[in-house]
């Protein structure tokens, strides 16, 4: 049965909820379905997103901006659904997004969130997050996000998958201002302490305030030229944590049919790979 949402659901309240519960002791994860119904992306938010992430403004929503409305159904779904792990300390470790057409700003979409799986890794236990979003009867924008908990033990060999090839090179320069992580989270809604100050971020680990994950994969992929609206597939896996402010170097090369990519920082460390194959 679905469990529909009467509107997109605040972060703060579900963060809170998340500190203070605990996990299922069932080895499965909930069949149930999160619903936005009649939805709608908001004008401004994503003229906001677009500024940030450089992407140019069109009367199209950017290729990963679905996620950011999905997200918030997808945090409802692991707060209030029993999951076998705790939101706090959990790691985006991939991103798929694969559209059919371009989504014009005016459109009244139905957007579904649900978990479709979970396997062993070798740091803890990784699950899978599937979006729908509809107009219509049409499902036009799909999104599979990986999650790790990390220490979560899970029966069954880790699974390994196949992994994106990191460019090198040269690339072009950006420099990450340190309130990246705060701007980005007033756009997205995303207000996970990592992302917000140096000293919430070391309370989790983190020497410094850390991009969000997100935010780097628009940006690399705004950094193409903000590809024309259309049928399109864009695959990420995160890496190292870019800590703020940063200095990196966006590295890509052309694919038939599309374009490979790398953001990185040093002489070996990665933040980021994606793929984009369009058409």
């Amino acid at each position: 049965m679905d469990r529909v949402l009467p509107q997109a659901p605040a972060f703060a309240p579900l963060y809170a909820r998340a500190l203070l519960s605990r996990p299922s002791r069932s080895l499965d994860v909930p069949r149930r379905r999160v619903v936005l119904r009649r939805g709608r992306f908001d004008v401004d938010r994503v003229a906001a997103f677009c500024r940030l992430t450089g992407f140019p403004v069109r009367d199209t929503v950017p290729l990963p901006y679905p996620q950011v409305v999905a997200f918030g159904p997808q945090v409802d779904l692991m707060v209030r659904e029993p999951f076998p792990f705790t939101l706090p300390g959990l790691v985006h470790l991939a991103q798929d997004v694969t559209q059919t057409r371009a989504l014009g700003i005016g459109e009244e979409f139905e957007l579904a969130v649900q978990a479709v799986g979970m396997h062993a890794h070798r740091r803890g236990a990784t699950v899978d997050l599937r979006t729908e979003l509809r107009v219509g009867s049409d499902v036009v924008w799909t999104g599979r996000s990986r999650y790790l908990a990390r220490g979560v033990r899970w029966p069954g060999k880790p699974r390994e998958g196949e992994r994106l090839e990191a460019p090198d090179g040269d690339g072009t320069t950006w420099r990450v201002p340190a309130d990246t992580g705060r701007r980005y989270a007033a756009v997205s809604g995303d207000v996970n302490p990592i992302h917000l100050s140096p000293l919430t971020a070391r309370a989790f680990g983190f020497r410094r305030t850390v991009a969000h994950g997100m935010w780097t994969a628009s940006r690399a992929l705004a950094d193409l030229g903000g590809p024309a609206p259309g049928a399109a597939r864009y695959e990420v896996e995160f890496g190292s944590p870019l800590l703020l402010p940063a200095t990196v170097r966006h590295v890509t090369r052309r694919l038939d049919g599309g374009w490979a990519g790398a953001v990185r920082s040093g002489e070996s460390r990665v933040h980021l790979t994606t793929r984009l194959t369009t058409g």
